[in-house]
C-alpha cells in the first residue's frame, strides 16, 4: 500500500525523524492558511499524487513570499501531472503540501527495504540525492551504500556512522544522520513497511539533516496489524481496475500488452507473461485469482480483463494442486455463459483431473482453445492475434 508525502511524514515526525513543518491542504484557500502558519516566509508548494518525479512535471514550485502561494496552489490543484512514474496518461492533482522553504547545503538519499535473500533489512544511502536512484544504481553503483541489519539485532551505531561517513559528513552533521538513520529504522519495523525512501535527504547549512521527501510503502499482508495505516489509503490514486480486482480478493497489475492473462500463482502468473513475450506477444495484465478458482472468481477476473480495451485474447492458465481442474473448467463454462465474452480464450489446465477437464471444455460446446502444456497455450494465444 501506497501513501501521499504527507501522510509518510505524519508518520516519521512520530519516531523523531526530522522533517520540515508543513501542512496539507485540499483547497485553494487551505494552502493560504497553512502558509500562514510556516514559520518561513518562503514556502513550497508540492503536488500530492502516488508518482514520483513531481518536481520535473511542474508539481513542484518554491513560493518566494507567502503572498505568492495562492496563484501557485491554483496552477497546481487540479492540474493532471504527468510524470515518468504515471505514465502519459499522468494523475490529477487533488491534494497540496505546503511546506517551509529549507536553507540547503547537500542533497542525499537514503533508502530502506527488506532483502529477502539474506532475510535481512538493508539501508541504502547516495551522495546522488534528488537524482532518480535508478540511473544511479544502472550507471554508478559505486555510488550506493549499503549496510544489511539482522532484525534480530536492530540497527547499530557503527552501522549508522559507516553510511554517515561514506556520504563525506562532518562534525554535528554525523551525530545527526545517526539519529535519523536509526530512527528511520525503528519507524519502518514497526510500521511493516516494505520500502521507505528518503529523496533528497537534505543537509541545511545549519548542519541540520531532514527528509526533504519521504516515500513509505507498506507490506500488505501486515495491514491487519495497522488500522491506522490502512485508514490513509487514497483510493483516488489507485488504478480502478486495480481496485475493483482488491474488492474481490483478486491481485491485478495492468500492463500495455493486448493478451490478458488469468492464472493461479504469483510465480505461475510470472512464468505466464514471460513465456508470452518468448512467443513474440505482449501481456496486458497480472491477474493471481488465487488457490480457490471457481465460477465467481473466474467470472470476476473476465470482468476486470476485458474492461482493458487493449485486451484481444485471453489466457487461463491453472495448476489444480489446491483446486481440481474439472472445478476449474467448470467454473470457466459459467463463467463465460453468464458474461460476454467477444475475445478467444485459451485455456491450459494442469493437475488433478486435467485430462476430464479438457474433455469438458472440448465437450461445451464454446469456442474454447484447449492448450496441451504452457509452451502451446503461448503459441495459440499469440497466434490468434496475427
Amino acid at each position: 500500500m501506497n501513501i501521499h508525502e504527507y501522510q509518510a511524514k505524519e508518520i516519521l515526525k512520530k519516531y523523531n525523524v526530522p522533517v520540515p513543518e508543513g501542512y496539507p491542504a485540499f483547497s485553494i484557500a487551505e494552502a493560504v492558511e497553512a502558509a500562514k502558519k510556516l514559520s518561513t516566509e518562503v514556502c513550497v508548494v508540492k503536488a500530492q499524487i502516488h508518482a514520483g518525479g513531481r518536481g520535473k512535471g511542474g508539481g513542484v514550485k518554491i513560493a518566494k513570499s507567502k503572498n505568492d502561494v495562492k496563484d501557485i496552489a491554483k496552477s497546481i490543484l487540479g492540474m493532471n501531472l504527468v510524470t515518468h512514474q504515471t505514465g502519459k496518461e499522468g494523475k490529477k492533482v487533488r491534494k497540496l503540501l505546503i511546506e517551509q522553504g529549507v536553507d540547503i547545503a547537500r542533497e542525499l538519499y537514503l533508502g530502506m527495504v527488506l532483502d529477502r535473500v539474506t532475510s535481512q533489512y538493508v539501508m541504502m544511502a547516495s551522495t546522488e540525492g534528488g537524482v532518480e536512484i535508478e540511473k544511479v544504481a544502472a550507471q554508478t553503483p559505486e555510488k550506493i551504500l549499503k549496510v544489511w541489519i539482522d532484525p534480530a539485532v536492530g540497527m547499530q551505531g557503527f552501522q549508522a556512522r559507516q553510511l554517515a561517513f561514506g556520504l563525506g559528513l562532518e562534525g554535528k552533521q554525523v551525530g545527526n544522520a545517526v539519529k535519523f538513520m536509526i530512527a528511520l529504522y525503528t519507524a519502518f519495523v514497526s510500521n511493516d513497511c516494505s520500502l521507505a525512501e528518503i529523496n533528497p535527504l537534505v543537509v541545511t547549512k545549519a548542519g541540520d539533516v531532514l527528509a526533504l521527501d519521504a516515500k513509505i510503502n507498506f507490506d500488505d499482508s501486515a495491514l491487519y496489524r495497522h488500522q491506522d495505516i490502512r485508514a490513509l489509503r487514497d483510493l483516488d490514486e489507485e488504478d480502478p481496475f486495480e481496485l475493483e480486482a482488491s474488492q474481490n480478493d483478486l491481485n491485478y497489475i495492468k500492463l500495455d500488452g493486448n493478451v490478458g492473462c488469468m492464472v493461479n500463482g504469483a510465480g505461475l502468473a510470472m512464468a505466464t507473461m514471460d513465456i508470452i513475450k518468448l512467443a513474440g506477444g505482449e501481456p496486458a495484465n497480472f491477474l493471481d485469482v488465487g488457490g480457490g478458482a471457481n465460477v465467481e472468481t473466474v467470472r470476476n477476473g473476465f470482468k476486470i480483463i476485458l474492461k482493458d480495451p487493449n485486451v484481444k485474447a485471453v489466457l487461463i492458465n491453472i495448476f489444480g494442486g489446491i483446486v481440481r481442474c474439472d472445478r476449474v473448467a467448470q467454473g470457466v463454462i459459467e463463467a463465460v455463459k453468464s458474461i460476454n465474452v467477444n475475445v478467444p480464450v485459451v485455456i491450459r489446465l494442469e493437475g488433478t483431473n486435467a485430462k476430464e477437464a479438457a474433455v469438458m471444455l472440448q465437450e461445451s460446446g464454446m469456442d474454447f482453445l484447449v492448450a496441451e502444456n504452457l509452451e502451446d497455450a503461448a503459441q495459440k494465444v499469440v497466434g490468434v492475434l496475427k
